[in-house]
């Protein structure tokens, strides 16, 4: 019989997932939008033209072309739209929600779901206060305008292309009369 031998802990126990929900997207509407009034719950749909656009822009193409989002109302004025997505960190999916004000600029950005054992910092507000005020002609890109956090470089860079994507086919949708 061969000689058993003993692996470090480190090597041999598998990294820790840091798994937790922050919010729902509920929550983080009524965060971004305290003035609205009232919801209304609608799908945010991409064309495969609108998709090919995306993809253009660079970062990872979407990975859908359906999109849960929340149009905020104050009477019959729309505020602006809230849109849940999810992308992949490293490894598991990271689930975040883009504010975007009538306006076409950001008004926050919402980690929902953290899966990783990495890169949770990435909820931290510092890092997503750099999103706010930022519209489809900012680069939006780690290193660009968007600074990145040391040990969550996919994480961030994830998101960033997310929120970029987000943010460009808002604008597409709203000037072509679908939003």
């Amino acid at each position: 019989m061969g000689t058993l031998r003993w692996l470090p802990l480190a090597l041999a126990a598998p990294a820790l997932v840091q798994a937790a929900q922050f919010a729902t997207l509920d929550e983080a509407a009524k965060r971004a939008f305290p003035e609205a009034t009232a919801w209304r719950d609608q799908l945010v749909q991409a064309t495969a033209d609108d998709i090919k656009a995306l993809a253009a822009l660079g970062g990872a193409t979407p990975r859908t072309s359906t999109w849960r989002a929340l149009v905020a109302l104050k009477g019959e004025q729309v505020l602006g739209v809230i849109v849940a997505d999810a992308v992949v960190g490293k490894f598991e999916l990271i689930d975040y929600a883009v504010a975007v004000g009538s306006d076409g600029h950001v008004r926050s950005i919402e980690v929902l779901n953290y899966r990783e054992s990495h890169g949770y910092e990435i909820k931290l507000p510092a890092w997503r206060k750099q999103f706010v005020g930022k519209d489809a002609r900012a680069p939006l890109r780690i290193g660009d305008d968007i600074a990145n956090i040391s040990g969550a470089t996919l994480s961030c860079t994830h998101v960033t292309d997310g929120v970029r994507h987000i943010v460009a086919l808002l604008e597409r949708l709203h000037a072509s009369g679908r939003l």
